[in-house]
Parts: structure tokens; C-alpha cells; sequence
């Protein structure tokens, strides 16, 4: 039996399992991720939208609003956040529930949600192909699309997903099938001010220390991703000025 289970860390908590992971990023070798693919901007309805590809992981993310909320979902002080998940094949069900709630809950710790108080705020993820790291991959289409949406945030953040062998190694990125022959599999957003863990998910057996492990390969990783956020960034507004 596996076991999986997701963490949201608030802005204002602090771990003390971070500051022991932060000083292993430096000595830990730099992690190996598969290519990525992004373009901004390619629905015409939503108000922001991306195109994400992780390997032969892709997906694809629309923003709604801000507009009006029902009265039953209104929040007086900020904006109400929905997350929408549509699997490749059939219904969402209860994984893609447990996903919705780690995009959502990583999408509110960065959004500036109280600029727009009373008002609805709705992002649809659906899966165009699964090949591995596909909460990592949620999260980074669901950034892009909020950085189209022009949505206020107090950072960016970046998921990674760590997959841990039978003989102990930890694998970044992992594909369909090397998930399925792990024993341990890790997804971490990381926020790109100060590289903090924003949300964890993870499932299977691991010690602490690969945990630590995989929480620096993770930040380290995630340097990547933020400046691949940059340059596409710059290539899509270097092309309109």
C-alpha cells in the first residue's frame, strides 16, 4: 500500500527541515531535467492561458477573471479561488481532487488575492499527455497562465518532482515509467524569492534525509525553471514591442 500526502506551507509558517536542506543545494550535483516548452497566450477566451510541455508531459491552463461570485462562494476580504481539473480521459476523480487542492493552495499563497476582494478567480487545467511529473506540471502552466492573466502575485512558483529508485537515487523530472518503478515520489512548489517549499506532495517510503535531499535538488532545479520563465517571458514581449 502507498501513501500519499500534501503539505501547504503558509507564507508566514517557517520549517525547520529547510534550512538543513538550503545548505546541501550548493554541495548536491546539479539535477538533470527534461526540455520544456511554454507558450503564452494561445486561447482566446480566458483572460490568461498557457501551453506547458514537460517531455511528453503537457498541459494546458486558462485563467477567468477576476469577475463576479456566486454569493454562497463570496469572500469579503479577498478573492475566491477556484481550481478546475479536467483528466485526458473520462472524470476527474479523487487524484485530480487532491491535485486541484495543492494547485489551488500554492496558487492563493502567491496571489495577491486581496486586491480583489468579492470577486471570482477560476483556473481550468486539463491534460493533453501524461508522461510523468504531472503536478510539477500543473504548477508551472498554472504560473504562466497567471503571469498572462497579468493577476497580481507576490512571487512566482515552480513545482519539481523528485522520484527516488530501488537503489536509493533520486531522479528529477521522472517519466511515466520511472515513477513506476520508484519507490518514493516527491512534488515540491518552490517560490522564487527566497526558494522556500510553498507545497509538498508526496507518496511511498523515505527517510528524512531523502527527503532533505530532494527538497535541495528540488531548489536548485527550480533555478532553472525560473529562468526559463525569464526567457520565454522576454521572447513573447521582445516580439509585440
Amino acid at each position: 500500500m502507498t501513501t500519499e500526502i500534501s503539505y501547504v506551507k503558509s507564507p508566514r509558517q517557517t520549517s525547520s527541515f529547510l534550512f538543513t536542506s538550503t545548505m546541501d543545494v550548493c554541495a548536491s550535483p546539479s539535477p538533470t531535467l527534461r526540455e520544456f516548452g511554454c507558450e503564452q497566450n494561445l486561447l482566446s477566451r480566458p483572460d490568461g492561458s498557457s501551453s506547458f510541455v514537460q517531455g511528453d508531459t503537457s498541459v494546458l491552463a486558462g485563467v477567468y477573471g477576476p469577475a463576479e461570485v456566486k454569493v454562497s462562494k463570496e469572500i469579503y476580504d479577498r478573492a475566491t479561488l477556484e481550481v478546475v481539473m479536467q483528466p485526458k480521459v473520462g472524470l476527474p476523480g479523487v487524484r485530480e481532487r487532491a491535485r486541484e487542492q495543492c494547485v489551488r493552495e500554492t496558487c492563493e499563497a502567491s496571489l495577491l488575492s486581496t486586491l480583489h476582494p468579492r470577486s471570482s478567480l477560476t483556473l481550468v487545467l486539463q491534460v493533453v499527455h501524461d508522461d510523468g511529473s504531472l503536478l510539477s506540471c500543473f504548477l508551472n502552466s498554472a504560473c504562466m497562465a497567471l503571469i498572462d492573466a497579468g493577476l497580481p502575485m507576490s512571487c512566482l512558483f515552480a513545482g519539481v518532482t523528485c522520484a527516488i529508485d530501488t537503489d536509493g537515487q533520486v531522479i528529477t523530472d521522472p517519466n511515466a515509467a520511472q515513477e513506476k518503478e520508484s519507490r518514493a515520489l516527491m512534488t515540491f512548489a518552490i517560490d522564487s524569492t527566497e526558494r522556500r517549499v510553498m507545497m509538498s506532495s508526496t507518496r511511498g517510503s523515505f527517510t528524512v534525509h531523502e527527503l532533505q535531499q530532494c527538497i535541495a535538488v528540488s531548489q536548485k532545479a527550480s533555478d532553472k525553471i525560473f529562468q526559463f520563465y525569464r526567457d520565454s517571458v522576454r521572447r513573447r514581449y521582445s516580439k509585440t514591442l
